[in-house]
């Protein structure tokens, strides 16, 4: 049996226990029968970490995740910690992980299997086959840079501020990843900003092309602008094969690529840091871009695809384990051709299936894809 891998699970809120717990049954199943075993360690991150111990994240918590070989991440909030001060909320809690671990790089794949193209809000021919991903800068930008805040004006009224700053190395470092990405693709990046009416923008655009210059030889390169980018995701998504941006355009092109797919229930995301230089171990933390979904946690029928595709981006980026990743994706792949659905991928015609059937399902077809 391979040697054990340090697996940090930190199930959250709303689905996300459900979904984690879903996943957890496929890291069983490695272990049985693909031979490779997991340390698996459990914590708690976001509301149900406030209700335990005031704080969304604890320092232990954190010391955990940085110790650990890769994070599974669920989901964190939901409407009864609305009211909680800002620096308690849940999300807090996800953000300084992202921060503490300079968990700089977030892969966002927008894929579409074959047989879900029907779902997407868009005609089938624009989307059947797609397969882009979008690579978003999570730790700077205007979500963490400083000044912000609410101050009063003179004669009443308030003014709410933000800073959007990035630095030439902040740049060049999400620029490599994205290099790296596309050359084990399609070798296509697209560079994103708003250097019309940026600053930041207009150094974003210039230290891209400079590195695509000097480190981009065999890619095809291009710069966009995000409101352009956004019309071309909706007009032709297929042009794009890697498409690289800021934090705050990557969240919103993410989001819009997202429902390219037809649900956010079937999407994951891969956080990652800076490889060492000696070891070639990176801090990393995967989790699905749907949120806790309150309104139907507890109820059985929460998609876990996201959360399995999230686990097979884990086998593939932090352990080096592509044959395994493939076989989750091919498994999942092969059951929703069949015609499973969980309710938010619900199509006319299919059978409609809780998430542990959905789950069952997955680990059946993985048995045949193993024994066959």
């Amino acid at each position: 049996m391979a040697s054990n891998k340090k697996l940090l699970v930190l199930p959250g809120d709303g689905i996300g226990p459900e979904v984690v717990r879903e996943t957890l049954r496929v890291v069983d199943w490695m272990a049985k029968k693909r031979s490779v075993s997991f340390d698996v360690q459990e914590g708690l991150v976001g509301g149900a970490a406030y209700d335990a111990s005031g704080t969304p994240l604890t320092d232990e918590t954190l010391a955990d995740a940085v110790d650990a070989d890769a994070v599974l991440f669920g989901a964190v909030g939901g409407p009864k910690y609305d009211d909680l001060p800002f620096e308690k909320k849940p999300e807090r809690g996800l953000l300084r992980l992202r921060k503490e671990m300079d968990l700089f790089a977030n892969l966002r794949p927008a894929m579409v299997f074959a047989s879900m193209a029907d779902n997407s809000s868009l005609k089938r021919d624009l989307v059947a086959g797609l397969d882009i991903m979008i690579l978003r800068e999570l730790t700077g930008g205007v979500y963490f840079c400083e000044p912000r805040g609410i101050e009063d004006l003179p004669g009443g009224g308030k003014r709410g501020f933000d800073t959007q700053a990035y630095s030439t190395p902040e740049i060049e470092r999400i620029g490599r990843v994205a290099f790296d990405l596309a050359r084990k693709r399609r070798n296509k990046v697209t560079s994103v900003e708003k250097a019309n009416v940026m600053m930041s923008g207009v150094l974003w655009r210039q230290v891209m092309t400079d590195l695509h210059k000097r480190e981009g030889e065999g890619l095809e390169y291009e710069n966009m602008y995000a409101d352009n980018c956004a019309m071309q995701l909706v007009r032709n998504p297929k042009q794009f094969d890697v498409i690289v941006t800021d934090n705050l355009f990557g969240d919103i092109l993410s989001d819009c690529a997202a429902m390219l797919t037809g649900s956010l229930g079937m999407l994951p995301s891969a956080s990652l840091g800076a490889e060492d230089p000696t070891t070639g171990r990176r801090h990393a933390l995967y989790e699905p871009v749907h949120g806790s979904a309150p309104d139907i946690a507890g109820r059985g029928i929460a998609n876990p695809i996201a959360e399995l595709l999230s686990f097979a981006m884990l086998l593939r980026y932090s352990f080096d384990m592509g044959e395994d990743a493939d076989l989750v994706e091919k498994a999942i792949d092969n059951v929703l051709s069949s015609g499973l659905r969980t309710a938010d991928i619900m199509q006319e015609g299919k059978a409609k299936v809780s998430t542990g059937v959905m789950t069952d399902s997955i680990l059946k077809e993985l048995d045949k894809l193993v024994s066959g």
